[in-house]
Parts: C-alpha cells; structure tokens; sequence
C-alpha cells in the first residue's frame, strides 16, 4: 500500500509539475517577455510602457527593480528611437527590437543620471530595459530573438 501512494503520489507530482510549466510555452502574454539567444534563454516580468506618459517616465526614480523584471517601451509606428538616464538611479540593459522581435543591439550597464543619447541601431518597434548585466549574463545581444504579443505575425520568434 505504501509502494502504491508513493507512486501515485509521484504521479500527480509530476502532473502539477507539467500543468505549472505548460504556460511557459503557452500563448504569449502581455506582461512577460522570453528571449533567446542560441540554447540560452531568459523570461522578464514586464511593465509596459506605450504611450507618450509612460515613455517619458519610464524607469526613472527607481532605486530598485527584482531581478527577472524590467519594462517594455513599444512604439506605434515603429522609429529610431534613443534612450537616457536622467533621473534614472539604476544602471540598466536597454535592449533595441525591431519589429519582428529581432535585437538590434543592446546598450549595456548604461550610466546612472546622464543625459547621454543612447540610441538605436536601426528602426525599432521596442525597448526592453532590465537591470544592468543582465544582458551578458543570459547571453543576449544583436540577433538574439524576442516572443510578445508585440511583434505579431512577423514575429522571428511567433507566440503559439
């Protein structure tokens, strides 16, 4: 009888297990951004940031932001955009996407409080900014590819 619970139990285990892990690869949502680079990949929490308010205020006055969040800058229609740091206590990633969710470049560990354009290398449908060497430790750099509901059909990296 205590063979069969432990392996009933082992069963439903695995059950929640598979159940917990099935939205990892379920439909995008609005606020977690997946990105992947080669066989690494890295998931962010994300705030979104979309329109003209939001931009402007982004991330600044922030002392401080958990590790697997950071905030998604979208832009209609898409353009060459640049970033700075004025009021911004937090060294950041900023991560330029095109519009098919492909990044363009990444401007690493950008300075606290400057006002130092930061811009794009290309036109870009977003921005997604997280906490500073984040970007290097999951491997992300030009080329890598990004899944949200964002990017579309011509996504590179489409939602399921």
């Amino acid at each position: 009888m205590r063979a069969m619970s432990i392996w009933t139990a082992s069963i439903l285990g695995l059950a929640a297990a598979a159940a917990l892990a099935a939205p990892a690869v379920a439909a995008c949502r609005e606020d977690v951004v997946d990105l992947k680079t080669g066989d690494a990949s890295a998931r962010f929490t994300v705030e979104i940031a979309d329109d003209m308010f939001e931009r402007a205020r982004g991330l600044m006055h922030r002392t401080e932001m958990p590790l697997g969040h950071g905030m998604l800058f979208l832009f209609d229609p898409p353009r060459a955009v640049a970033f700075w740091m004025k009021d911004t206590p937090l060294p950041l990633d900023m991560i330029f996407i095109d519009e098919t969710g492909t990044v363009l470049n990444v401007i690493a560990n950008a300075e606290p409080f400057t006002e130092d354009p930061r811009p794009s290398e290309g036109v870009a449908l977003a921005v997604l900014e997280v906490n500073g060497g984040l970007a290097e430790r999951y491997g992300i750099g030009k080329g890598a590819v990004v899944r949200h509901p964002a990017f579309g059909e011509a996504a590179a990296w489409p939602c399921e």
